[in-house]
């Protein structure tokens, strides 16, 4: 198999590759046209991207049946134009956690202490030590948290380690998890807003949460507060987000932001840079080297196991529940030509087969077959099916 790596890797990832049997190409620097152009020129089978998008075009323009996320998320792969085309898509969810969470902490405590103000000023030669003594201490004070995934969960640790109460809003928080991990329950993104001194934003971006954090929940933050964004920035309203920091004296810590940059270099045009109270960084919440190689050997797991089994570890797109309404059961002698003649009169019936699954018993003399339709078939093609093959022992029907 082939393998296109589309963003920076580590060198000994690469290798890795190599050493598991494929072959590796790679150009960090290809998007958009010219990545749609590599996929077709190299006849990569599998896809590793980090920040770079995978549109429907590159997905379509080869021979691709895997595309790897090496990161967590998958908003930038087009999961839709995947699916329909019958390309696994996986990712490499929890490896960046860890270096998410430092980051969260890294940028709390630049806001409380202005870190880089206090930088800027002394690197301009002026001291202002009565006005930067002006902090307010994050002991005792209440982290409010949206989402309490293993990113969610790490800065958790992290705010008790700094003596912090913590309230949280996740959809999968229940009563009874809330209390074993010392948390307090709030029941909506705005209850927690309006309960906490600093809010950080721990969601995926998908249907569920673009504009999840909206005007009504930004507004319900106290004056003062601390707003942090380190997961995506489609998942808070952008505009409400630069009034509340302009007329409110909110202070805002954002690794990721409108208009980012697609690239590894550019140029920033977001206003909300110019406004004081505002510190930001460069999206690299994941980079540290500690989080790349964990995701490099992540990937490597996941390419190595599709490569060697066919099976694709943490994969996003299979469907949750399988759309069959019928399942056809086939005991068989283990031969040749058992199985054609099953899905011949399947053909013929007009039935889809949806998953199926054959597995052999000890001593290789019989199997089973479990074949997941979308209807039913007619009591005529089991009885042809046992016609044209008699090394079917026995067929049964359950409606799913």
């Amino acid at each position: 198999m082939k393998v296109l790596i589309a963003d920076k890797f580590p060198e000994g990832g690469r290798t890795a590759l190599s050493e598991a049997g494929v072959a590796v190409f790679y150009d960090p620097d290809l998007n958009d046209v010219a990545l749609t152009a590599a996929v077709r020129s190299t006849g990569a089978d599998i896809l590793i991207v980090r920040g770079t998008k995978v549109s429907a075009a590159t997905v379509a323009s080869g021979r691709l049946s895997l595309v790897v996320r090496a990161g967590a998320g998958y908003d930038t792969i087009d999961v839709a134009a995947a699916s329909a085309r019958g390309v696994y898509v996986s990712n490499c969810p929890g490896k960046n956690s860890i270096a998410v969470a430092e980051l969260t902490f890294a940028l709390i405590l630049a806001l409380d202490r202005r870190i880089p103000a206090n930088a800027s000023d002394l690197k301009a030669g002026r001291w202002n030590k009565a006005e930067y003594s002006k902090a307010r201490g994050l002991f005792g004070r209440t982290l409010g948290l949206i989402g309490l995934g293993r990113i969610g969960q790490e800065v958790l640790s992290r705010a008790r380690a700094f003596g912090m109460n913590v309230v949280a809003w996740s959809p999968s928080l229940t009563p009874q998890r809330a209390a074993a991990i010392g948390v307090q329950q709030a029941a909506s993104p705005k209850e927690v807003a309006a309960a906490c001194d600093a809010l950080s934003i721990h969601v995926a971006l998908n249907s569920s949460t673009r504009n999840l954090i909206n005007r009504e929940v930004l507004n319900a933050l106290r004056p003062g507060s601390y707003f942090i964004n380190t997961a995506r920035a489609e998942v808070v309203d952008q505009a409400a987000l630069y009034e509340l920091v302009r007329d409110r004296g909110i202070r805002a810590g954002l690794d990721v932001f409108a208009g980012e940059p697609s690239g590894g270099v550019g140029s920033v045009e977001d206003r909300i840079f110019k406004l004081d109270g505002v510190i930001g960084t460069h999206h690299i919440g994941a980079s540290t080297d500690q989080a790349q190689e964990a995701i490099s050997d992540e990937t490597v797991r996941i390419i190595r196991e599709y490569v060697h089994t066919g099976r694709v570890p943490n994969v996003i797109n299979l469907a949750k529940k399988s759309p069959a309404t019928h399942l056809l059961i086939v005991h068989h002698f283990d031969r040749v030509g058992v199985l054609s003649a099953v899905f011949s009169q399947l053909k013929q019936a007009g039935i889809n087969v949806q998953e199926t699954e054959n597995i052999v018993f000890e001593g290789a003399t019989a199997a089973v077959a479990r074949i997941h339709l979308d209807r039913a078939p007619p009591q005529m093609a089991l009885d042809a099916m046992r016609s044209e093959s008699p090394d079917i022992i026995e067929t049964s029907v359950l409606n799913l």
